[in-house]
């Protein structure tokens, strides 16, 4: 019978806690690496939804990408939305783990899947691990081939995420040959993104001043939003899980949302 720490396994084999930034708070966060494994929800976020669902549906064990908890706790009380949903998941004895950063830097990790399924092609990573495989790291970058505009590049952001509204900085009939892709949030990496010769950045969201910069830089921003930038990524991590653990029921939770809308 799979357990946790199986399942833990083959995350770190999936994406290895050593590609996860020095910040982050990755692999078992909350449980008993020997408590048996049935069933098990992936999601991008816990939330009050998540938790419901998953203790709804007798998971063993969330895998979410973003962590929980992530930052050093002095308490675990109801005082707090964390604590209180760290309670909920404890009481009833649901374990969770988190590849984060490690999965968005991965080789087949989610600014992998963003790239190649908007079509860039020459593919690498925006910023290499030292020491790692030159293949993985953080973001990735690539070209289309080809110039085509802006309105071009934002109808295959919405087509290959599923979604019909984003933000764009730049002009319809810009011209976009070089792409950066970073997932979630990351206008921090504008910079880097123009030292690669990129006249493109897609990232779930950034700030206004970084629209700014880009404006004034020339390059183009296409902000999808944080959730539908890395959201898709845990129906396929599902989907892999599902197909190393012989036995066990694997989904993808049905109750995550985005908490912004667009209107």
């Amino acid at each position: 019978m799979a357990t946790v720490g199986t399942v833990a396994e083959c995350l770190e084999q999936f994406a290895p806690a050593k590609l996860a930034e020095e910040w982050d708070n990755v692999g078992l966060l909350v449980g008993d690496r020997t408590w048996p494994v049935e069933r098990v929800m992936t999601c991008l976020t816990i939330t009050s939804e998540t938790v419901a669902e998953a203790i709804t549906g007798r998971a063993n064990l969330i895998v979410t990408h973003h962590p929980l908890p992530f930052h050093p706790l002095k308490s675990i009380t109801t005082d707090s939305t964390v604590g209180r949903l760290l309670l909920e998941l404890i009481t009833a004895r649901i374990a969770v783990c988190s590849p984060h950063t490690a999965f968005d830097s991965a080789r087949a990790g989610i600014n992998q899947h963003l790239a190649i399924g908007l079509g860039l092609q020459e593919i690498v990573p925006l910023i290499v691990n030292e020491g790692v495989d030159p293949d993985v790291g953080v973001g990735r970058f690539g070209t289309l081939g080809e110039d085509i505009t802006l309105k071009e590049v934002v109808e295959r952001v919405k087509n290959f995420l599923g979604i019909q509204r984003l933000q764009v900085v730049g002009r319809d009939e810009q011209l976009v040959s070089r792409v950066a892709i970073v997932c979630g949030s990351g206008g921090s990496f504008l910079e880097t993104a123009i030292a690669r010769g990129c006249d493109c950045l897609i990232t779930g969201e950034t700030t206004y001043h970084t629209c700014l910069e880009a404006a004034a830089r020339k390059v183009s921003l296409v902000l999808p939003g944080h959730f539908a930038s890395e959201r898709f990524a845990l129906l396929s991590l599902a989907d892999y899980l599902a197909d190393l653990l012989a036995g066990v029921e694997v989904w993808a939770s049905r109750s995550e949302h985005d908490p912004v809308r667009r209107m």
